[in-house]
């Protein structure tokens, strides 16, 4: 025994046993209670590297929409303002919208011309299609007598605004064309007091003047008076309105064989 205690070697192997008896029951504690902290500190791992594969796919979708939007608000963006990066650009555009706004310019010039003027209707073709005088205050319907000549520029200017008016009313109201150069006319130039042309007296259904316009005018007034005589009014809007005219002295008279004839 004295052999055993005395031994130092004995006594140093044996002294955390001696020392601690509780000592491997914590040791094994220890080491079951080490086990599970191993096996979850993987599974934490897992969770952070492998995530659900739904929720990554709606992340994607999400992005992916917003992505789509951006670039739909740029476009957008782009298509309506001009960036201010492209300060360069605006000079081209400038150009282009002057040469568009001169080119509407002149569309409506040419236009305007081309319906005042109406190259496609003259003084001869509207005192063809005139209703004789006569004939004009026999049939009962009101009548519209236009004095002009060949030679004047107001009533070759005017002859496009006559023509539609009368395309308009032709079906109810008569409309004569009398030539100041014939002389057969000489009574009715003194009847209506014409002293420039072109000048347009109004007739009622009986042949009895409610008014009349001389010179150039708005069409409107041409207009009204004769919507008035067509729906049976006692008088015009317009009796006496006098415009730019031509005066009836330099007319050139020369006598008409025909004597039916009312140029």
């Amino acid at each position: 025994m004295a052999r055993l205690c005395s031994n130092p070697v004995g006594l140093h192997r044996f002294r955390p046993f001696s020392q601690s008896p509780h000592q491997p029951s914590l040791l094994i504690k220890t080491f079951h209670q080490s086990q599970p902290k191993t096996r979850r500190f993987p599974s934490i791992i897992a969770c952070q590297n492998s995530p659900n594969p739904s929720e990554t796919e709606k992340e994607k979708v999400v992005i992916d929409n917003e992505n789509e939007k951006d670039l739909i608000s740029n476009i957008t963006n782009q298509s309506t303002s001009p960036s201010p990066d492209s300060g360069s650009n605006q000079f081209p555009n400038r150009e282009f919208n002057k040469r568009v706004a001169l080119f509407s310019t002149l569309g409506a010039v040419g236009f305007f011309i081309f319906t005042r003027l109406d190259l496609g209707v003259s003084l001869k073709d509207l005192s063809a299609a005139a209703l004789p005088y006569e004939e004009a205050l026999g049939n009962g319907k009101p009548t519209v007598v236009e004095f002009y000549a060949d030679w004047c520029e107001v009533c070759r200017e005017l002859a496009p605004d006559v023509y539609k008016v009368e395309q308009q009313y032709k079906n109810r109201v008569n409309f004569v064309m009398l030539n100041v150069d014939n002389t057969r006319w000489e009574q009715e130039l003194d009847e209506f007091g014409v002293e420039g042309i072109p000048h347009f007296a109004f007739l009622d259904r009986e042949g009895n003047e409610e008014g009349n316009v001389v010179g150039r005018l708005p069409r409107k007034y041409l207009l009204e008076n004769v919507d008035a005589l067509a729906r049976g009014e006692a008088s015009v809007p317009h009796a006496r309105v006098v415009g730019q005219y031509t005066s009836a002295e330099n007319r050139k008279v020369h006598q008409i064989v025909d004597p039916r004839s009312h140029g």
